[in-house]
């Protein structure tokens, strides 16, 4: 399948060189702003092939696109420390608006995968101006969030992140709710499994995960002044699983018709993906604080959204 990444910044690069070394697309254009930033990256992935897998790679401009089956957005300002992800929206709304029809109108019938920051709101603009069907278009979303969450549960219980089982929806940022209440590590609830090991679930625990999972993106942008190596894997594995019709399940963020009273909202839930897009989203089970935080999510969202005029 050919891949098209429009952006070529830190996110949309790693992104491209992470489907490469995997060798996920036969072909991948690069479309940035920025033409020798885009030459350039291609002339470096390029390299890394002959250790890699061989991939068709190009850098262009947006009629390169044609013939893509998915388009990554990676395109806008970056976040800076200190920044929320909501306080883009302004910047990167405009930017958006120029460049969503015209990605539709050289690529045809794409899959969109938005990568932009504010992911959830960019998520809704892409689906309201691409005049794509909403399951065609989806964002990164949580999954980082669900990620790092499941890892430091992981770390916490001394199991394999692989066996613990957790999700993190609603917004890509300060109100995504972590859900503790069905949190489990090889089907055992999370209690019971702590309690068994000798490692009891306390608050004090629940809060220092929670704090973490929330506050990662943030260290990480103070340290080296963007995050680009764990969403450009989870953007190519979210390219590997469309490709390869995988079907599997993701916290990743799509148009909800109704989230807790708040409907037409983008955000995160556990959505099956596959050649189409987003074949189905799963509404987590929850207890009422739980639902409660997410409906507060979704109308965050939505109240930004709304006074954009989508």
């Amino acid at each position: 399948m050919k891949v098209g990444i429009v952006g070529s910044g830190h996110v949309g690069s790693t992104a491209a060189y992470s489907i490469t070394l995997q060798g996920i697309s036969t072909e991948l254009v690069l479309v940035d702003s920025n033409p020798d930033l885009a030459e350039a990256h291609r002339m470096d992935i390029l390299h890394a092939t002959p250790f890699a897998h061989p991939v068709r790679l190009r850098a262009g401009r947006l009629p390169e696109l044609a013939g893509c089956g998915v388009v990554i957005l990676a395109a806008g300002a970056a976040q800076v420390a200190g920044e929320s992800r909501m306080q883009l929206l302004s910047r990167n709304a405009g930017v958006f608006a120029n460049l969503v029809p015209e990605i539709v109108r050289h690529a045809g019938n794409p899959i969109l995968l938005v990568a932009s920051n504010p992911l959830d709101i960019m998520t809704h603009i892409a689906t309201a101006l691409s005049g794509l069907p909403p399951s065609r278009v989806l964002g990164s979303g949580t999954m980082l969030d669900t990620a790092r969450f499941r890892s430091l549960l992981a770390e916490r219980f001394r199991v394999s992140p692989s066996s613990a089982h957790a999700y993190v929806p609603g917004e890509h940022g300060d109100s995504e709710v972590l859900i503790w209440s069905t949190a489990q590590v090889a089907g055992v609830p999370l209690k019971q499994f702590g309690d068994a090991c000798g490692m009891p679930l306390d608050a004090a625990m629940m809060d220092e995960i929670d704090k973490a999972v929330r506050g990662a993106a943030n260290r990480i942008i103070a340290g080296k002044g963007a995050t680009y190596y764990g969403i450009g894997a989870a953007l190519a594995r979210l390219v590997r699983c469309i490709v390869n019709d995988e079907r599997a399940v993701f916290t990743a963020c799509s148009m909800a018709p109704e989230i807790e009273g708040v409907k037409q909202v983008a955000l995160s839930l556990p959505l099956v993906i596959g050649s189409d897009g987003v074949q189905r989203q799963i509404r987590p089970q929850m207890n009422d604080a739980e639902a409660q935080a997410l409906g507060a999510s979704a109308r965050l969202i939505k109240q930004a959204v709304s006074q954009l005029g989508y």
